[in-house]
């Protein structure tokens, strides 16, 4: 073990003995994280042989270190002679750590060794690279001589064949040589050396085998910089001649690329245009135009400016621009209009073969409590009118009955209140018969001759029914006497018109008024196609918690069918499902059928027609341009002329802003028509928004927007919008009868007038002296013309018509007694207030003011 402790390197000095060929030392390795290592490396010295006896080796130590700094270059790498063995007594006694030691020793061998590796063949790739640019430029020079000795000659040559045919033509002697010559010898390559200047070169290089030619002249200046400059290239000794520079990469493929097209094009001939039909809307884009027509949208701008317009891509153009546009690159126009999405709507004419018997729609109309829904009830087998709110009918109901026969016949019920005109006005216009309905104890009321004159217009037949015939003072004929008034002859009369008497209360006469609707509806003919697609009118509409907006819809001929899609005014929808007039859910309704649809998008207004189409998107397309064409119809509702426009400007109109929400959409049509009409020319109502169905938050927030009352017909808010109101203060009012909101509106917005002022004259006096009352006042002699004057009153001075001052009677003697009121003909002295600009002979005239309130 000791002397394996002695053969070990001690470190910081030599060892003794004999010199050895490895020498150790210390080396730290640093890893990451901080981590360091110290370990022992060695570095041996390579072996140098020793030479033959006798042979100079001295210089071989010197050599060895040298080898070790610089290595030699590409000589074969001799392997290291293996370390002398060790004696196998001492490797049996290595230490773990001098195992460690030795392991990292020659991995660092290998490590050194493989970086002068990496270093001898970086040298050689170097020098490889050198030699290699040295041949390239002995090439360029070569190539560069080559050519200059071609134009040389190709100079040389002209001139040397006018020189040799000159003795023939003049016939001079061979010998004696030409004085123009004389000069153009230094030119000519062929002149011998001795002539010449001293060759001049590109480099300095060794001087070639063969003599260089003469140069005539001196090259371009540039050429000595590209020369000097040192690298000549063929393309620069070259540059000077445009015929021999070599074309880019990108023009020879631009060049293929025009050979193919011409190739695949059968030529150069140009292409032929092509002429299309151009299909042009009402109102187009110039980028869209050009899109159709196939053309650079540039082109169609720079055409338009040369017409004098000048527009963007992005900007529409009307029909007659686009038409000039179109043929003047062209092409063929068609012209649409956005309402061709209408065209197909209204279907076409059924054909006589195709058309079956359908049963008659029937309207009740008439006055507001003469018993139309109580008639309809009594038909019906049911009690309606204990469900309508105040016992009036404030919307349209669509009924299917059954007569003892088996005929079917479909019921309107129209409401007979007079803000209900436009509903009657749509029950008439979607009817096949008319029942006026007339109580026999009131005779005819201002809405019966409305419903008489709505039938007229539509041009129904109508059956009167004289109802209430059970009262003791009913008088029939007393009814169809003041029918004649109105153009309405009965068939007792001599006329036309079928007229019944009935009561709905004692259910007397209803067989003979349904005899005589099937009678009249035999007369008509009804027929209508079943097998087509429905189409049919909206009866009344609504917007439903739980079903969402809900249209009952009457169809007029075909039939409608679940699933089918349709369009309704400015809805579309698709039939998700019917519901009868009895609650049942149905598959299918045929003609003359009342049934509630459910699928809509929104909801119609009543009166809609609606109309089954093949697809969606054409409902979608269809509804969005009846959306459109409502939304510019509103906005565009303008003053056409300045006078109205300063007119309206000029008007202090009074406006009460309300907004409106109901449960049907006939009921808030009426409503909103009716407050539009107790509107006056001081104040008038401003509908902020109408709708139906529930009032929502939304709703809250127009209304407190502008402080204006929320009306709800038949509707109630949910929990949010009453909480919104609360803390917003929102008046909300809740009613069911159209009567009592209208007279509750009419006297609030009177209530927003200011008191009219009502001025009574009481006398007339003339003032006859002036004299002075007092340091100040004045007081006035007046005679008494007509009426009282009475101390305290209002009065005005006048003087040759004209307002003077306004004053009171402040006080009022006669005969230096202070007396409160003087009559006609009598003379009295007055003091009056707040005035001294009094003359005799103005005139003072007493009035009384009151105060009313205003009503509309």
């Amino acid at each position: 073990m000791s002397d394996s402790k002695e053969d070990k390197p001690v470190l910081g000095r030599k060892p003794l003995g004999i010199k050895r060929t490895v020498e150790s030392g210390q080396v730290q390795q640093q890893f990451s994280h901080g981590r360091k290592n110290t370990v022992v490396v060695e570095v041996k010295r390579r072996r140098v042989p020793m030479g033959k006896p006798g042979e100079t080796t001295g210089a071989a130590p010197a050599a060895a270190p040298e080898a070790n700094l610089k290595p030699a270059a590409p000589a074969p790498q001799r392997p290291a002679p293996p370390p002398p063995p060790r004696p196998v007594a001492q490797n049996s006694m290595l230490s773990r750590k001098e195992l460690q030691e030795k392991l990292l020793r020659e991995a660092e061998e290998a490590r050194m060794t493989a970086l002068e590796d990496a270093r001898r063949r970086e040298d050689a790739a170097r020098q490889a690279a050198s030699e290699e640019e040295k041949r390239r430029a002995e090439e360029n020079r070569q190539a560069a001589e080559a050519e200059a000795e071609r134009e040389a000659a190709e100079a040389s040559a002209p001139a040397a064949q006018p020189a040799a045919e000159e003795p023939k033509a003049e016939a001079a002697p061979a010998a004696e040589p030409a004085p123009e010559a004389a000069p153009a010898a230094p030119a000519t390559p062929a002149a011998p050396a001795s002539a010449m200047p001293p060759p001049r070169r590109f480099t300095p290089v060794t001087p070639a085998k063969r003599p260089e030619p003469a140069k005539p002249e001196r090259a371009k200046r540039g050429d000595d910089n590209r020369r000097q400059s040192g690298k000549l290239t063929v393309t620069r000794a070259l540059a000077d001649d445009d015929s021999a520079r070599a074309r880019s990469l990108a023009a020879l493929k631009r060049a293929r690329e025009k050979e193919r097209r011409a190739h695949y094009s059968g030529g150069s001939q140009p292409r032929e245009k092509q002429s299309r039909d151009v299909i042009v809307p009402e109102s187009i884009t110039v980028q869209e135009l050009a899109n159709r027509m196939a053309e650079k949208g540039a082109d169609l701008v720079k055409a338009l400016f040369k017409m004098g317009t000048a527009v963007t891509l992005n900007q529409p153009i009307d029909q007659d621009t686009a038409e000039l546009l179109v043929e003047e690159f062209g092409h063929r126009i068609q012209r649409v209009s956005d309402a061709d999405v209408e065209i197909g709507m209204q279907g076409e004419d059924d054909a006589a073969e195709t058309l079956k018997a359908r049963p008659p729609v029937v309207t009740i109309m008439g006055h507001v409590d003469h018993g139309k829904t109580s008639l309809l009830d009594a038909l019906r087998g049911t009690s309606v009118v204990s469900g309508e709110s105040g016992g009036i009918t404030q919307h349209i109901g669509a009924y299917q009955i059954k007569t003892k026969g088996g005929d079917l016949i479909t019921f309107l019920d129209t409401p007979g209140h007079e803000a209900f005109s436009e509903m009657r006005a749509r029950g008439a216009n979607v009817t096949d018969i008319v029942i006026l309905v007339v109580a026999a104890d009131d005779g005819l009321m201002p809405q019966t001759i409305e419903a008489i004159n709505h039938t007229k217009a539509a041009g129904v037949p109508m059956i009167v029914a004289i109802n209430k015939c059970d009262k003791p003072e009913a008088n029939p004929q007393k009814v169809r006497e003041r029918l004649l008034e109105h153009e309405v002859i009965v068939e007792d009369m001599g006329g036309e018109t079928q007229d019944v008497e009935v009561s709905a209360l004692k259910k007397q006469g209803l067989d003979t008024l349904i005899d005589k609707i099937l009678l009249q509806s035999e007369l008509l003919e009804l027929v209508a196609n079943p097998d087509r697609a429905a189409e049919g009118n909206v009866i009344e509409a609504q917007l439903d918690k739980g079903r969402g907006a809900v249209a009952t819809i009457l169809v007029r001929r075909g039939t409608l069918k679940v699933g089918d899609t349709f369009v309704v005014g400015a809805e579309s929808g698709k039939v998700r499902a019917m519901i009868n007039d009895q609650g049942q859910q149905v598959k299918s309704a045929g003609p003359s059928t009342p049934v509630e649809v459910l699928g809509l998008s929104g909801v119609p207004m009543a009166g809609d027609q609606m109309t089954v189409v093949e697809n969606e998107a054409r409902a979608r397309e269809v509804a969005a341009y009846r959306q459109e064409q409502a939304t510019k119809k509103r906005t565009t509702a303008a003053p056409t002329s300045f006078e109205h426009m300063f007119s309206a400007l000029n008007t202090q109109v009074i406006e009460y802003p309300v907004v409106v929400k109901g449960d049907v959409q006939g009921s808030v049509e009426a409503i909103v028509s009716s407050l539009n009409k107790i509107s006056t020319d001081e104040i008038k109502v401003r509908i902020l928004h109408s709708g139906v169905g529930a009032i929502t938050e939304s709703d809250v927030t127009l209304a407190a927007a502008s402080r204006a009352p929320l009306i709800g017909f038949n509707v109630r808010p949910n929990a949010k919008a009453r909480q919104l109101a609360e803390r917003e203060k929102i008046s909300l009012r809740y009613y069911d009868v159209i009567y009592d909101l209208l007279e509750e509106v009419r006297g609030e917005m009177a209530g927003q007038l200011a008191p009219e002022r009502i001025e009574t004259v009481v006398g007339r006096a003339e003032v006859l002296q002036v004299f002075p009352a007092g340091k100040k006042d004045k007081a006035a002699g007046l005679l008494v013309l007509d009426g009282i004057i009475r101390k305290g009153l209002a009065a005005r001075l006048t003087r040759d018509d004209v307002i003077v001052s306004r004053t009171n009677i402040a006080s009022l003697r006669r005969f230096k007694d202070d007396v409160s009121e003087v009559r006609a003909g009598m003379e009295c002295g007055a003091v009056l207030q707040d005035t001294n600009d009094i003359k005799p002979g103005d005139m003072l005239e007493l009035f009384e003011v009151e105060e009313r309130q205003r009503t509309l």
